[in-house]
């Protein structure tokens, strides 16, 4: 099973002091930067948390987005937390909210979605802000990723649109909803090096979220997209979008898809999303937070969640979550390098 991940040299620290002290004025003029004690404050007593703010760095609709929204309700319903705030912060891949988050230094109060997607643009988009800037919280989940087409897409099923995609790859452009180097990227360009067809050629379209892949793809900007199984599955259900195809080792229950190895090819990719926090939190913050994601991850609330979703239990926390993002960024880099992309 794939699984990546970005090394990357620190920049210098002037470069980034000035970096993180724009992010800091900025957030200051627009009336968000926090004090980092609401979720300490919560759990020091028992009662549910206030005053948590979860970030999603890419436009709304997409998988982070999703993911936070469904943890946040998961809180509340639980008891566990009131009046969460979800709110977005897209651009560059996820960064622009990474950048955000680094610059939050010692907020408390404050949690970002993200995943392998955010790993890979810290790459691609030379990011001066990293993840291992970041307070690792916790994995929560994993799933593949689907090959779509629209309903009424002239393909009527993997094998014609691999033939196409073989014979000029220029013109049936790929769609996901990551830039360079994240997971929707990643699946496609893995998927045309295992069938023959050099990566470079590939003709892909990013965008900044599922939210608008789906709107490309149901508008026929690109030919396919690639995106999370259980991102489109109210439009799958509906009739709106078809799966061409599965990128995980085994079919997806409920989808009516082949694997692509069952289609020849060898490959084997699977998603993850997870959240991080602000660098430099008082050990009674950091505590606070991974005991509220702790009871988040036991509730039937959240258990829920994860088979409404179709999402795989993939919970890793704390330090175990710090070394397991170490490893993704250093293998992102080197299939990008085996792919010729970096």
């Amino acid at each position: 099973m794939l699984a990546f991940r970005f090394a990357k040299a620190p920049a210098s620290r002037p470069r980034r002091a000035r970096a993180v002290a724009a992010a800091v004025i900025t957030a200051a003029l627009a009336g968000t930067a926090l004090a980092g004690c609401g979720a300490q404050a919560g759990q020091a007593d028992g009662a549910p948390v206030t005053g948590l703010r979860i970030m999603v760095p890419n436009a709304p609709g997409g998988g982070y987005d999703v993911t936070a929204r469904s943890a946040a309700r998961a809180m509340e319903d639980a008891g566990l937390a009131r009046n969460v705030e979800v709110f977005n912060l897209p651009g560059a891949g996820g960064t622009v909210g990474l950048a955000r988050v680094v610059s939050e230094e010692s907020n408390g109060s404050l949690l970002m979605s993200m995943g392998l997607g955010v790993v890979g643009a810290s790459f691609t988009n030379d990011s001066e802000a990293t993840l291992a800037d970041t307070t690792p919280i916790a994995r929560l989940t994993q799933e593949p990723d689907v090959i779509v087409v629209p309903a009424d897409s002239e393909y009527g099923d993997f094998e014609e649109l691999l033939d196409a995609w073989r014979e000029n790859p220029g013109e049936v452009p790929v769609g996901g909803g990551s830039s360079p180097g994240g997971p929707d990227h990643l699946a496609p360009m893995l998927t045309a090096a295992a069938a023959g067809i050099e990566p470079s050629d590939v003709n892909y379209v990013s965008y900044d979220g599922g939210g608008e892949l789906l709107a490309a793809v149901l508008g026929g900007q690109v030919e396919f997209g690639v995106s999370g199984a259980a991102e489109y599955a109210d439009q799958i259900e509906a009739g709106e979008l078809r799966v061409l195809a599965v990128t995980s080792a085994e079919p997806v229950p409920g989808l009516d898809a082949l694997t692509l190895r069952d289609h020849g090819l060898d490959v084997d990719f699977t998603n993850w999303r997870g959240i991080v926090a602000p660098p430099g939190l008082s050990e009674e913050d950091e505590q606070a937070l991974r005991d509220l994601v702790d009871e988040l991850h036991e509730s039937e609330e959240w258990q829920q969640t994860l088979e409404t979703n179709g999402w795989t239990d993939a919970y890793l926390t704390g330090e175990d979550f710090g070394t397991f993002l170490q490893e993704e960024t250093d293998r992102v880099e080197s299939v990008l390098a085996s792919l010729g992309l970096a």
